[in-house]
């Protein structure tokens, strides 16, 4: 899991999404100096492939889930270099944002391409 959290923080940070001055994405959030929002969302993880009710019985228990999302925000704080804003783990959270741009990205710590 801490080779996961490392790969992962590195290519959040690094990933070049955020226009250059010829509107291209060539820049990462350091570059831009934009910040990060950490929400855990546990239901994403969501098994539907059996009859109509989710099933969130493959997300990792609060006792693990805790200690990896602590880690990780200690890793994007440190690897971005300020704080990051983050959600809090299990709660019920409303969160909004405004989506800027045609570009939703996948990123898998499992299936590094």
């Amino acid at each position: 899991m801490a080779e996961d959290i490392e790969w992962l923080s590195g290519k959040i940070v690094r990933l070049r999404i955020f226009n250059d001055d010829q509107g291209l994405m060539n820049r990462s959030v350091q570059e831009a100096g934009g910040g990060i929002l950490l929400v855990s969302q546990f239901t994403l993880f969501a098994s539907t492939k059996k009859g109509n009710r989710p099933s969130f019985s493959r997300s990792a228990r609060p006792e693990t889930a805790v200690p990896l999302y602590e880690q990780f925000i200690r890793r994007l704080t440190e690897d971005l270099g300020r704080n990051i804003q983050t959600g809090e783990l299990g709660a019920d959270m409303k969160v909004s944002l405004t989506n800027d741009g045609p570009v939703t990205i996948l990123i898998d710590s499992k299936s590094r391409e």
